[in-house]
């Protein structure tokens, strides 16, 4: 599966790439140079971190499942429990 932004995601990205390049390295990035480098990390990178999410989110989901049957249980055969509560003895 290909990891894919929207434009405004990508430009929104190659900006952050550049804006980091010229705090933190020797020099400016370009935005060609800025658009292969989130190329390079979309392929390489971002299926990991996409696995690492959906792994992430299976685990939550079966530990609600799993908690489906405490949330939801209901007792069985309660109708002569139930009413024979509330009968009120004969005199």
């Amino acid at each position: 599966m290909t990891i894919e932004l929207s434009k405004e995601a990508r430009a929104d990205a190659i900006a952050s790439i550049q804006k980091y390049f010229q705090k933190n390295m020797e020099g400016p990035i370009g935005n060609i140079a800025a658009g292969g480098l989130l190329g390079f990390f979309l392929e390489e990178i971002g299926p990991t971190i996409y696995n690492q999410g959906v792994a992430d989110a299976q685990e939550r989901l079966q530990t609600r499942v799993s908690e489906l049957d405490i949330e939801v249980h209901e007792e069985e055969f309660q109708y002569w429990r139930k009413h024979e509560r509330q009968a009120k003895p004969r005199k």
